[in-house]
């Protein structure tokens, strides 16, 4: 039996995605990571180069950690569209650092048929520190019923729903600081920061009326 999809009109401003916790990280993975993917940098599979360079061992790759918190929108968002995915990497992760993945929802809004819901996303080690942080937007059906009437060639459900945000402040302005940006991630899961800079690289991959009373109004 197919999971249930997620349908706009169920979903609220705070949710939270249900967490996602990853095994240890080990070599082995690091290593079958490095096969799949084409990146054989030694510093993620070779103990002897990684200390050569001043490490205390091999470590995860950001796009692995990526793949986790990608996991966890792609497994929440049943049914819906990806349009986009965007993370910032924060601290490395080693092996036998344990990720956790959670996210909440941060703004919902809808306009010409068309509903979006964006997702505030981040991942602690075992010590509960950020070691990334993201977002994503999600395009999904108003309800079931827009879902069959979309795809029996109908015009779909439309409810103009205005945005709403669990941030008062909107967009981060290009000259945050980084440490701000991470005590803001670090402040939404709860848990304290190390209060050291976060890595600058990121990595991007492209009141509510009822549904009911909406859904029979907006109907032709």
């Amino acid at each position: 039996m197919p999971a249930r999809k997620l349908y706009f009109e169920g979903i609220r401003v705070g949710d939270e995605l249900p967490a996602l916790a990853k095994a240890p990280i080990d070599r082995v993975q690091l290593s079958r990571y490095a096969g799949a993917s084409g990146d054989f940098n030694p510093v993620h599979v070779d103990e002897v180069y990684a200390k050569s360079v001043g490490m205390p061992s091999v470590y995860a790759p950001g796009m692995l950690v990526m793949g986790m918190l990608g996991q966890l929108i792609s497994d929440w968002a049943r049914g819906g569209q990806l349009r986009r995915y965007h993370v910032r990497f924060i601290k490395m992760v080693w092996p036998g650092d344990t990720v956790v993945c959670k996210g909440r929802v941060s703004d919902r809004h809808g306009e010409s048929g068309r509903y979006f819901v964006d997702v505030e996303l981040w991942a602690e080690n075992q010590r509960g520190e950020l070691v990334m942080k993201g977002n994503s937007t999600i395009q999904l059906f108003f309800s079931l019923e827009d879902e069959n009437r979309q795809r029996a060639g109908q015009s779909p459900i439309v409810v103009e729903v205005p945005r709403e945000s669990l941030l008062q402040a909107s967009a981060q302005t290009p000259g945050e600081d980084e440490e701000d940006d991470e005590r803001r991630a670090g402040a939404m899961s709860g848990k304290k920061t190390t209060g050291s800079k976060p890595a600058a690289k990121t990595a991007t991959a492209p009141a509510v009326p009822q549904a009911s009373a909406a859904a029979k109004k907006a109907k032709k």
